[in-house]
């Protein structure tokens, strides 16, 4: 996992219109940089729904947000369509973001070990460092906390 004060490390991913994104070219404006397992699961949906629904008030603090996973570009078009997302997917099928980010770690259900995504969410200042980081995330009330939390980010900043 990255600390905050550390420099976000730099990726370059396609997004769900298959238009490379890079860290080198958002730069300069606040990230909201947030890892989950899997399109079209009931708490990724919920996550993906709750960031689209508040995208307004994150553009209005110049925030830019990214869902991050490991789910192909084609399931990436496949849910933003179904539910009419308006946030920007990032497809990381090679799972290197992932691990330069930390949160692809060994996760374990019904006493079966697997490796996966741990949801987890970043938020980057303009100069490219991590500002804050939120580990396990639980979905309900998050986006919330985020937007708080980016609030107090730009008016210490």
């Amino acid at each position: 996992m990255l600390e905050i004060g550390e420099n976000a490390k730099e990726f370059c991913l396609p997004n769900q219109d298959n238009t490379e994104i890079c860290l080198r070219d958002i730069k300069g404006k606040w990230i909201v940089l947030y890892f989950y397992p899997k399109d079209n699961t009931p708490g990724c949906t919920t996550e993906a729904c709750d960031f689209t629904s508040n995208l307004p008030e994150f553009e209005d603090m110049d925030a830019v947000i990214l869902g991050v996973s490991p789910d192909s570009v084609k399931k990436h078009q496949n849910f933003i369509a179904k539910k009419e997302l308006k946030i920007t997917l990032l497809s990381d099928e090679e799972k290197n973001m992932l691990q330069d980010y930390g949160v692809w770690q060994l996760k374990k259900m019904c006493g079966r070990e697997y490796m996966g995504v741990v949801r987890t969410t970043y938020i980057i200042d303009p100069q490219g460092k991590i500002a804050h980081r939120w580990d396990k995330v639980k979905v309900k009330g998050h986006v919330e906390a985020v937007k708080n939390e980016l609030q107090k980010l730009q008016e210490s900043s």
